[in-house]
């Protein structure tokens, strides 16, 4: 809103109207905005909470190895996230560019999503929302992506820039914006591959564009439902979907920079997508969201985020990743999330053959991943096998959290330099 007004002030020479368009400025000024309205709005969120008596008990000092009691803890904290983020990109993001509004929708959507299933576990069903019906949800979302960016004529793509001097000046010649299904796979020396090539034997014409943006459309809805799921694994511990999740969305800022800066995409040869830049707005307001929502979260938290945050944590991750062509990079980026799904998808399956052959087996100690490090030895039972039993001691909670941040951190550089390790 700011930026809009700001430039019809500009239009009169309003002094210091000017400033309102540039993307740094607004992008630090949202990061402040939401770090303040979080640590604002989280306290008194909690005092409400408490004063309802709407509170969970996630586990107590018998589950416990350490016997750390959080019994009446308020939960659904992540509204408080997303109220951090949707106010300072409203009040300071170009709302006419489509990925801003991707991204707010996104965010919205799944806080929606998981404010229901966060109401229905308060109100006793521990199973929350159907299964079915979560999925349902994340399908449609990434169906609406998909086709938004499929149809949408401001997404599109600027393959290659190049950098000349011309009468000793510096001028970056640059692609034809199109459509395109395009995308960064990391390591490899020719790092855009193109969906629609995966078609090249149906060969040219309508038909093989349509099978690449039907495919791009698949894959993005598979990368939504993948990365939200997996940050929503990740919520089990104090601090844990915070803290990695504001490094992973650090990264993806820099990302969605590089891909809207012209001189930084010729510099580091990657894929120039105008209007990204934008998306830096919103990330700035995201990353800050969560640091301030850290101030109640980290160890001991007064209150939990809920599904009402990781899942909007996931899809605001998933759908950044998909704008900026990186979708490729998130098992990398997002590494701590895809082991925490396969943890447990290793878990199940490895508990299903056990019971089909009368016995009972077990990969972790206990899944996901991050549980697996909270259990003592003297707590597994003994008719049970387990195939990974090490640590033998049990870390406190919050020795666990800070590893998995550092791990997210090398995760994260990583990432980033793959942009030059070809």
């Amino acid at each position: 809103m700011l930026y809009h007004i700001s430039q019809f002030l500009d239009q009169w020479n309003v002094p210091g109207a000017g400033m309102w368009s540039y993307v740094s400025f607004r992008s630090l000024c949202a990061l402040m905005l939401s770090l303040i309205i979080s640590m604002w709005a989280g306290k008194r969120f909690i005092t409400y909470m408490k004063r309802k008596r709407i509170l969970e008990a996630a586990r107590d000092a018998e589950t416990d190895p350490f016997g750390v009691k959080k019994i009446g803890v308020p939960s659904m904290g992540g509204i408080v996230i997303i109220a951090a983020i949707v106010t300072p990109v409203l009040l300071l993001g170009k709302l006419t560019n489509v990925y801003i509004l991707l991204l707010l929708l996104a965010v919205l959507w799944f806080g929606l999503l998981g404010f229901l299933d966060d109401r229905i576990k308060l109100r006793g069903n521990k199973d929350g929302l159907k299964p079915r019906y979560k999925l349902a949800g994340q399908f449609l979302l990434g169906i609406i992506v998909g086709v938004t960016l499929w149809q949408s004529p401001h997404a599109v793509v600027s393959g290659k820039v190049e950098k000349h001097v011309v009468n000793n000046h510096v001028v970056y010649k640059k692609s034809p914006a199109v459509k395109s299904t395009l995308t960064t796979v990391p390591f490899f020396k020719n790092n855009n591959v193109d969906y629609l090539e995966t078609f090249s034997w149906i060969g040219d014409g309508k038909v093989k564009r349509a099978c690449g943006w039907i495919f791009f459309v698949l894959v993005t809805t598979f990368v939504i439902m993948a990365v939200s799921n997996g940050a929503n694994l990740n919520d089990g511990m104090d601090g844990m979907c915070a803290g990695n999740s504001a490094i992973i969305g650090t990264a993806l800022g820099i990302l969605a920079y590089v891909s809207g800066h012209i001189e930084f995409a010729a510099y580091l040869n990657v894929m120039y997508i105008p209007g990204t830049e934008e998306i830096v707005v919103f990330i700035c307001a995201f990353v800050g969201a969560l640091v301030g929502f850290l101030w109640f979260n980290a160890y001991p938290a007064k209150v939990f985020m809920g599904d009402t945050g990781s899942l909007a944590i996931g899809g605001v991750i998933a759908v950044t990743a998909i704008i900026i062509h990186k979708e490729l990079m998130l098992p990398i980026l997002c590494g701590i999330f895809l082991v925490e799904s396969v943890s447990v998808l290793l878990q199940v399956g490895y508990a299903k053959y056990g019971n089909r052959r009368g016995q009972k087996l077990r990969v972790l100690k206990r899944a996901p991943f991050h549980d697996h490090f909270r259990v003592l030895q003297s707590d597994l039972r003994a008719d049970t096998k387990y195939l990974i039993r090490k640590p033998t001691t049990a870390l406190q909670e919050n020795m666990i959290t800070i590893r998995f941040w550092i791990v997210t951190i090398l995760l994260a550089a990583l990432t980033i330099i793959t942009l030059k390790i070809r």
